[in-house]
């Protein structure tokens, strides 16, 4: 079992950047797939990106690619996403998950962390 606190998120202009973290309890971090999503207000939740356990592979959504980078520490037991220029219609609930699957559903996540707030303002 792993237990996911996220953090970093925040209010940042369009155009700007910002850094959300994931880290994770428990010493199996590296045997999990990774990623995040995000609910926006009134929408359902949304595949974001996803890192595999050795962080050699990546995928993302086509609305983020090119802007977000997912990267990890295992080291460090944490997930990363970086995200750059900055969208209003990026405003949304981050959320980090964890995964046996290499899979962008999030019916294949079993584990999930609590969420932060990412608000982008036009």
């Amino acid at each position: 079992q792993v237990q996911l606190v996220e953090s970093g998120g925040g209010l940042v202009q369009a155009g700007g950047s910002l850094s959300l973290s994931c880290a994770a309890s428990g010493r199996t971090f590296s045997s999990y797939h990774m990623g995040w999503f995000r609910q926006a207000p009134g929408k359902e939740r949304e595949f974001v990106a996803r890192i595999s356990r050795g962080g050699v592979i990546t995928s993302y959504a086509d609305s983020v690619k090119g802007r977000f980078t997912i990267s990890r520490d295992n080291g460090q037991n944490t997930v990363y996403l970086q995200m750059d220029s900055l969208k209003p219609e990026d405003t949304a609930v981050y959320y980090c998950a964890a995964s046996n699957l290499v899979a962008s559903e999030e019916t294949s996540y079993d584990y999930w962390g609590q969420g932060t707030q990412v608000t982008v303002s036009s």
